[in-house]
């Protein structure tokens, strides 16, 4: 079992991965509002964040601190930061001329310091010759003999080694911005623009897609080798396509339980599956069956959890597919009369079943289209015997479920 040591830096470690995707996220958002299409956002890339509008790229090195942390001149934060530039700078792999390095930190900013002189190129405060001589009198005073600050001061140094000095030319490009927002600020602020998309009562369930789908998108883009960033076109049409799924006249379909393939035997016993075997159909279509049930289930429970759904809206759904079922099944009963024979039966409850199958599309709201949306919910009703495919589904079926003892 990890020490309390151990599990501090574990949180803190995950605490930073978490920040840093939110952050992206927000860079995201922040670009697609004012910055048009031409831009693309890419996670642990050349740097924490790599963002890049039109030809100038902004590289993003984030740092959350607990509070009343501050960023000195000695600081690791800082100095390991440096090191991540200067070596990119010497070896060629980022162009200053068309680069913006930027250093967000929840630490604050002592006055004076290395830190609080390169604060943004608008601040009044932004010095950069001085800048530099804080820095390179923390590196000559410092007693450091070896460890990871040693390794970031040469690098540094490496920067002025030959006849083409870079740490003047990579001072001009670092913005320091302390006491920025973390992750739960960060948070605060999506979910204050997700209000404004969908409205106050939706912004969660909103949020929480937009993240799933940010999310899964970074995971791609970082696990294959020079994997595409996001793009401000993805993003727009990504963004545009959850905005109408959260329309007045819509509701959210979820890409996850589009996907589920539930395992048919463990909803065997299911009321509703014995509804469909008491007219004969087949085990594949059964499947099916399960896979709406499942599927419809799912979604209408995440719709409830999440507040989606209005003040009676699914009673009033279920009664319009109840009525529907009821005089359809109504006729069946009328036209097999009471001298049907069971075979006569089972014809007809196919019948009805069929038009639940391929033709009942009834939607619970007039932009919600899916299919498994009404199939399901049909299926739902028939576990709970409001509706039946068989003429005599109730009375068999009450009859099959009644405790043995009962009888």
């Amino acid at each position: 079992m990890a020490g309390g040591g151990e599990q501090y830096e574990a949180s803190a470690s995950a605490l930073g991965y978490l920040f840093q995707f939110a952050k992206a996220l927000h860079t995201c958002i922040e670009q697609w509002m004012n910055a048009g299409m031409d831009w693309s956002v890419a996670v642990e890339a050349a740097d924490d964040i790599e963002k890049h509008t039109g030809s100038v790229t902004d590289l993003l090195q984030l740092k959350q601190r607990a509070e009343g942390v501050r960023l000195t001149d000695t600081s690791e934060d800082l100095w390991k930061t440096l090191r991540i530039w200067a070596e990119a700078a010497k070896a060629g792999r980022i162009d200053l001329a068309e680069t913006n390095l930027l250093l967000l930190t929840t630490a604050d900013l002592p006055e004076g310091s290395a830190g609080f002189c390169l604060q943004p190129q608008d601040s009044q405060h932004r010095n950069e010759d001085q800048a530099l001589e804080l820095l390179r009198a923390a590196r000559k005073a410092s007693k450091v003999s070896k460890g990871a600050l040693l390794s970031c001061f040469a690098a540094f140094d490496r920067l002025d080694a030959d006849d083409t000095p870079l740490q003047r030319t990579l001072i001009s490009r670092i913005q320091v911005l302390g006491g920025t927002p973390d992750i739960t600020d960060v948070r605060k602020s999506m979910l204050g623009i997700a209000a404004f998309a969908v409205g106050h009562e939706a912004a969660k369930a909103f949020l929480a897609r937009l993240e799933g789908w940010f999310y899964d998108r970074v995971i791609e883009q970082m696990r294959t080798p020079g994997g595409s960033p996001v793009t401000g076109t993805e993003f727009d049409q990504v963004l545009t396509d959850l905005q109408h799924q959260f329309r007045y006249d819509n509701l959210p379909i979820d890409r996850d339980i589009t996907g589920m393939a539930p395992d048919v035997s463990e909803a065997a016993d299911k009321t509703f599956v014995r509804q469909l075997g008491l007219i004969g159909v087949g085990s594949e279509r059964i499947g099916y069956a399960v896979r709406d049930y499942i599927r419809a289930f799912t979604q209408r429970s995440r719709w409830s959890d999440e507040n989606l759904l209005r003040a009676g809206e699914i009673g009033e759904y279920e009664r319009k597919l109840v009525e529907e079922w009821r005089s359809r099944f109504a006729e069946m009963a009328e036209d097999l009369g009471p001298e049907a024979t069971e075979q006569e039966k089972k014809r007809e409850a196919k019948l009805i079943y069929r038009w639940v199958d391929r033709e009942a599309r009834f939607q619970i709201r007039a932009g919600c289209d899916e299919v498994f949306v009404a199939k399901g919910s049909y299926h739902m009703l028939a576990d709970e015997l409001r509706v039946g495919w068989h003429p005599d589904f109730s009375a068999r079926l009450m009859a099959l479920l009644e405790p043995a003892g009962a009888r």
